[in-house]
């Protein structure tokens, strides 16, 4: 199967793919720093980063997806995988259920998306029904929806097809007229700049396999009877992939073995969109070496003391819900952690201490970066220990803007009276049958709460 690769990973993961697969329409830069040469042919599939830098999409044919998918969240223990609900590309039966300043919730069945009202012709109020497409897909752990149009796309890598006229005149789409193959009435073929470099065997391969997909949807959407909120069609399948940090070392170690890498390369652009051209110049100028620079990239990118950090506590489903926000009041470069402190607000109680909430509370925590657990400690206002909360979870990192983890379930607490409870391994239980953890990391999770448990 052939995958085109695309963002941040895309040295490591065509190292790591290119011996099971043929990697497609490759950068300059990859072609000169693997010295191969790579055919510029449709893609099966396509591994592109996500705008947060913490995972990569995967789309195309549904094998291809499914090996991909597999294939990725064998990179590390921390890495977690989801199908999409709502691919790029899909078609949906869609019911506007909020309008908003810019745009409308709508929901598609399983799913919500977001339709902007500059996409649509009149106006748009709750209740209304629509047939949408995908236009941009969103992974799980954000809080974005995804993002609908009225308009019928068929998106590719070589080439897209549009509803109406207004193509392309460019000297590879007067090429393109040289093909013995047509796309259906009334669809326009867009070509992409990548395919200047094709042949046109494989021009002519992706506008046949992107009409193919055109026709099935007008087919799927001229057939669709449906009136409730569902899917009508999908073209591509869809799939997200999330990479913790052991995840982004192992890539470091593929990506070594190719190109000049300095130790956290991958930890380091995913903290930052500034951090990429910094750690493409020091990999030029000088051969990296040692441990991850936690120090000096704190101090370039942040945090910094006195700055406010969120804690994105993330879920094992793909959900990634904030904790609180926090002042960082000190950090250790030598230990490479940071410590934050937030005043909580009255009301209820402190999970699984069953200690009420006051106001003047303060919580202190401590992150340390690449450590599978990280310590909350509740003082009252008058300093009185309310008790201690520790945290298992996916090895931590610390980014300039939010610390990030996967939550293991799994927790220890230390009661002011100095009595110790290891919780929620049922609900780590449960999240192993449910496929949401996989057991060797969910072993990983038990071995590091018994050693917290014995230590407190």
């Amino acid at each position: 199967m052939r995958v085109r690769v695309r963002g941040i990973y895309t040295t490591a993961l065509t190292e790591l793919l290119r011996g099971e697969w043929s990697v497609v329409q490759a950068s300059p830069p990859i072609r000169e720093r693997f010295d191969a040469e790579f055919e510029t042919d449709p893609a099966d599939a396509t591994v592109r980063t996500t705008d947060d830098r913490q995972g990569v999409g995967v789309s195309g044919d549904g094998d291809a997806v499914a090996a991909l998918r597999e294939r990725l969240l064998g990179v590390g223990r921390d890495a977690f995988a989801f199908d999409d609900p709502a691919p790029k590309g899909a078609v949906f039966r869609g019911v506007v259920t909020e309008t908003l300043g810019s745009g409308a919730v709508v929901e598609l069945g399983e799913t919500e998306g977001f339709l902007p009202y500059d996409r649509t012709d009149g106006y748009v109020e709750e209740g209304d029904s629509y047939r949408l497409q995908v236009a941009r897909a969103e992974p799980p752990w954000t809080d974005s929806r995804p993002s609908l149009a009225t308009d019928l796309r068929v998106p590719g890598g070589l080439v897209e097809l549009r509803r109406g006229s207004g193509g392309s005149l460019s000297e590879t789409a007067r090429m393109a007229d040289l093909l013995p193959v047509d796309p259906p009435e009334g669809w326009t073929p867009r070509w992409s700049r990548v395919a200047d470099d094709a042949s046109l065997e494989a021009m002519g391969e992706a506008l046949e396999r992107a009409s193919e997909r055109a026709e099935a949807m007008m087919e799927a959407v001229a057939n669709y009877d449906g009136e409730e909120p569902g899917r009508i069609v999908a073209p591509r399948d869809s799939a997200w992939v999330w990479f913790g940090r052991e995840c982004r070392f192992a890539l470091d170690d593929r990506r070594s073995a190719v190109a000049t890498t300095m130790p956290g390369h991958h930890r380091i652009k995913a903290g930052a969109d500034d951090a990429s051209a910094a750690v493409d110049f020091a990999e030029a100028v000088c051969e990296p070496s040692g441990e991850f620079p936690f120090g000096v990239t704190t101090r370039q990118f942040g945090p910094r003391e006195g700055d406010t950090i969120a804690i994105g506590h993330g879920k094992p489903s793909g959900r990634t819900i904030v904790l609180g926000r926090g002042e960082v009041t000190d950090i250790d470069s030598d230990e490479g952690s940071i410590t934050v402190e937030r005043e909580m607000s009255a009301g209820g109680t402190y999970d699984a201490l069953g200690v009420e909430r006051q106001a003047g509370d303060v919580a202190t925590t401590t992150f340390v970066e690449g450590r599978w657990w990280y310590a909350t400690v509740y003082r009252g206002a008058d300093g009185d220990h309310r008790g201690t909360y520790v945290n298992v979870c996916t090895p931590v990192e610390v980014f300039p803007e939010t610390v990030r983890y996967v939550d293991l379930h799994v927790d220890v607490v230390k009661h002011p009276d100095g009595e110790v409870r290891r919780v929620d391994d049922d609900e780590l239980d449960e999240a192993v049958a449910a496929g949401e953890v996989t057991e060797p990391l969910a072993e990983r999770a038990r071995q590091v709460a018994g050693s917290i448990e014995n230590a407190l």
